[in-house]
């Protein structure tokens, strides 16, 4: 894949060239009308809850796993994830016909244990946190030539969550200003600003952390990756004790601001949007418009 003169891979190429769409649906962007008529400006949510698996990750696990060669298929895959990246990981498997082990916390709600068997992938429970399973999950890949799929930290895996920007740009009707991403290890907001600030500079692109689970900002803040202590799990999806070395940089040169908020803004944007749409988002999920409410 081509890169660009600085050795940097070459993002937009990649993100027009992913091949998400095998197993993504573009999804739709609708207004808000409540909580925009509340807010005084016109609020669009793009319903990556409407995939298949209910999350945006597909498109990343999908689009790594597509470019294998038939002899890494063969051996299978392995990924670590609190969730959703899991269900990723199972599906492309499955439309791939290969083997995939999965590495999850044992804090990992079962409803989503449980949809990654369904799906015919081994889930292997370890540790109470991701930190845990991604370690654990690294040893075993190391020790069964079966190739990792990083949930995040991939430029793969960053080029199809940043179709999402792509069809964002296509779908708007009219001017947009801003577009707030929830962060967990920073795949999905290095994609979308990978596309958008390719081509319309001036939209502004913001990260939305809960409070107690805050690795990407207190990493720009800091000039370097952190590691947490801990983190909250309140928001399990994006539930991260250190972002990736990748994402990390593509966020200190394309993202704007990082706005933190803590469970009640969470749960109030839950609402907001069962108000809107009658759909209950998981708290990751609702953490982009707590930030836009903020």
């Amino acid at each position: 894949m081509k890169k660009t003169a600085t050795n940097k891979p070459d993002y937009l190429e990649r993100i027009l060239k992913a091949r998400v769409y095998d197993v993504a649906v573009q999804t739709p962007l609708d207004l808000a009308p409540i909580l925009s008529a509340r807010m005084g400006n016109r609020l669009l949510l793009k319903r990556e809850d409407l995939q298949s698996v209910f999350s945006f990750k597909l498109r990343g696990a999908y689009n790594k796993m597509v470019n294998l060669s038939p002899a890494q298929l063969a051996r299978g895959v392995i990924a670590a994830s609190a969730g959703n990246h899991a269900q990723g990981v199972a599906l492309a498997a499955q439309r791939l016909r290969c083997k995939a082990v999965i590495v999850m916390p044992v804090t990992t709600p079962a409803i989503k244990v449980n949809a990654v068997k369904a799906r015919g992938a081994q889930v292997v429970l370890h540790g109470d946190s991701y930190s845990e399973a991604y370690a654990q999950a690294k040893k075993l890949a190391a020790g069964s030539r079966m190739t990792f799929v990083h949930p995040y930290d991939d430029p793969d895996v960053i080029a199809g969550q940043g179709t999402i920007g792509m069809e964002v740009l296509r779908q708007a009707k009219g001017p947009v200003h801003a577009i707030f991403v929830a962060v967990g290890g920073g795949g999905l907001i290095s994609g979308i600003a990978s596309y958008v600030k390719r081509l319309q500079p001036g939209i502004k692109v913001i990260g939305v952390e809960p409070m107690d689970a805050d690795a990407m900002a207190r990493s720009l803040k800091a000039g370097r990756r952190v590691v947490l202590d801990h983190v909250g799990l309140f928001a399990d999806g994006v539930a991260v004790r250190q972002v990736g070395e990748e994402t990390f940089r593509i966020c200190r040169e394309l993202v704007d601001e990082m706005i933190l908020v803590d469970t009640d803004a969470i749960c109030a944007a839950i609402k907001d949007v069962f108000e809107d749409t009658r759909t209950v988002l998981e708290p990751a999920g609702a953490l982009a418009i707590a930030g836009a409410k903020a």
